[in-house]
C-alpha cells in the first residue's frame, strides 16, 4: 500500500465528494447539508457546527478511503470502474442504512417515531434521506460514484506493476477465413519486418 498516494487521492476524493454534496444543496437538488448535520452533533452553534462538520466529514472521507484502497488490494483491481462500484455500495449504505438510524445517535435530531422536542429540532433524513427531497439519494450516489472513481483511477500501489496487471492484456488481432483463424495484416507485417531485420544482420 502506498500511504502517500492514499493521503493525496483520499483528500482530493473527499474534497470532490464534499463539493458535489454542497453544490447539490446550493442548486436546490436537496435540502441535506451534511457538514451542518454532522457539526450539530457537537455544538448547537450553527456557525461553529458547519466548521466542525466539514472537519468531521473530511476525517470520515479519509477513513473510508482506506477501506476503498484495501478493497483495491484485496481484489487486485486498481481501476476507476471498480472504484465506482465500491462508491455505489457506499452510497447505497449511506442513504439506506446510515441515514435512517442517524436520529438514534444525533442529540439534536428529531425522531420519526417521537417527533421534534425542545432539544431535538433537526428533521430526520428518513429512508433514502427522502425527507430532504426526492432527488437527495441521486445526489448522494453521484457524489460517492465520483469519490470511488477518483480513488480507483488515480491511486497507484507501491508496486506499480499491480495496476498494470489489473488491466486486461492486449490481444493479437485474428481474422477468421473459412472457419480457420489466422493473424491479421498488422501482425503479419510486424513478424515479416522482424525476420527481415534478423536475416540482414551479419556478425562482424
Amino acid at each position: 500500500m502506498s500511504w502517500m498516494n492514499w493521503l493525496v487521492w483520499g483528500f482530493l476524493a473527499t474534497a470532490v465528494l464534499t463539493t458535489v454534496m454542497a453544490g447539490s444543496e446550493g442548486f436546490g437538488l436537496t435540502r441535506m447539508n451534511i457538514p451542518h448535520m454532522l457539526g450539530t452533533m457537537f455544538t448547537a452553534n450553527r456557525d461553529r457546527a458547519k466548521v466542525y462538520g466539514v472537519v468531521a466529514h473530511f476525517l470520515n472521507g479519509w477513513v473510508f478511503s482506506i477501506v476503498y484502497v484495501a478493497g483495491f488490494h484485496v481484489a487486485h483491481l486498481f481501476t476507476w470502474w471498480f472504484g465506482m462500484a465500491l462508491g455505489l455500495i457506499h452510497g447505497l449504505f449511506v442513504v439506506a442504512v446510515a441515514a435512517p438510524v442517524l436520529p438514534g445517535v444525533h442529540p439534536r435530531m428529531a425522531s420519526e417515531l417521537r417527533g421534534p422536542t425542545v432539544a431535538r429540532q433537526l428533521e430526520p433524513p428518513g429512508f433514502l434521506a427522502l425527507n430532504y427531497g426526492a432527488r437527495t439519494p441521486i445526489s448522494v450516489l453521484i457524489a460517492h460514484l465520483a469519490f470511488g472513481a477518483i480513488l480507483g483511477g488515480f491511486y497507484t500501489p507501491r508496486d506499480g506493476r499491480q495496476r498494470a496487471r489489473s488491466s486486461p492484456p492486449p490481444v493479437l488481432g485474428f481474422v477468421g477465413v473459412g472457419g480457420m483463424q489466422r493473424p491479421d495484416a498488422s501482425s503479419c507485417l510486424s513478424v515479416a519486418v522482424s525476420r527481415a531485420t534478423n536475416e540482414n544482420t551479419y556478425p562482424q
